[in-house]
């Protein structure tokens, strides 16, 4: 569409290589470009956002249009590309999309591995209780009191014996795969450790010598904030991002403001484990909390405030 909003043309392009490169060319055969508008930029659009930004292209980042607009205007690709161009030429739409292609999309990739195997190990432990509970008392009463840590090493060095047959043997059996799988997911887990951490340290250098900030957090923050800052306007507008931004919830005479339900909830989550470990360790905190639980604030709203001091 033209700058004042007439319909010029509609065409469909595969997503290779050879399918952005003649889609680059149609656009420029209609003039000069000023801006496209892309839904998806973090999905299936990242490979051609990356492309036309390459290409000295400007493009904006635009959200699914609301199901009111759509049952309106109806749904398919051409209805959904033009609405799109029309909220970036009408200034709805002003985000700008993260490029992915620095040392933080790296950063992603390995906390997506970190993530899931954190979640896969604590899977295995589960599945190991749950096994001992149900285990024959000879099983069950000489792993029951054992730390995690223990029972692992225990259970990764036994012998079950080989006549599966036997209930006893093949819960032993199950029992020693599953320690075995731990012990894997602990190894995978410390590899990615060590690959963040060299990361983040060449990225941000400072942000691991913050307290609280540790290696998933801090890489939590960087895929947050993207490989170029420069898109958020200010501090406040990364604290809106994380959803740490005080929402103002005030009434006649009440003046307050309560926490924020929207936002990028894994930010937000790295933000509550670094509060957490400020109020254990470090005095300032504990202080600040003890002020202001005097004052009358709630939990919730003490962590608020120092989930906006930390973002």
């Amino acid at each position: 569409m033209d700058t004042i909003g007439r319909h010029l043309a509609t065409e469909a392009f595969p997503t290779t290589p050879a399918g952005y490169r003649d889609l680059l060319e149609w656009l420029h055969s209609h003039g000069q470009v000023q801006a496209v508008g892309m839904e998806g930029t973090g999905s299936f659009g990242a490979e051609h956002s990356r492309y036309l930004h390459a290409h000295q292209i400007v493009v904006i980042e635009v959200d699914r249009a609301d199901r009111r607009a759509r049952r309106a205007a109806g749904k398919s690709d051409p209805i959904d590309a033009y609405a799109a161009a029309t909220a970036v030429l009408a200034g709805r739409a002003t985000g700008t999309p993260k490029h992915r292609d620095s040392a933080v999309e790296a950063i992603r990739g390995l906390c997506v591995v970190r993530a899931s195997a954190v979640k896969a190990r604590t899977q295995t432990v589960n599945q190991i209780e749950s096994l001992i509970i149900t285990a024959p008392a000879g099983v069950r009463e000489a792993l029951r009191s054992l730390t995690t840590a223990e029972l692992v090493r225990r259970l990764a060095a036994s012998r079950p014996g080989t006549d599966l047959a036997a209930p006893t043997t093949a819960v032993k059996a199950a029992l020693k795969h599953l320690a075995r799988r731990y012990r894997y997911l602990s190894e995978e887990i410390a590899d990615a450790d060590a690959e963040l951490r060299a990361l983040i340290t060449h990225t941000a250098p400072g942000l691991l010598t913050l307290l609280g900030v540790g290696t998933e957090t801090a890489g939590q923050l960087l895929v947050t904030a993207g490989d170029h800052p420069n898109r958020l306007a200010s501090e406040a507008s990364f604290a809106h991002l994380c959803a740490a931004a005080p929402v103002p919830a005030s009434s006649g005479r009440t003046d307050r403001h309560r926490l924020n339900r929207g936002g990028h909830r894994q930010a937000n989550r790295a933000l509550h484990k670094i509060v957490l470990v400020r109020i254990r360790h470090d005095p300032r905190t504990r202080d600040y909390v003890a002020r202001r639980t005097r004052q009358g604030l709630k939990t919730k709203d003490i962590f608020r405030c120092l989930k906006r001091l930390v973002a």
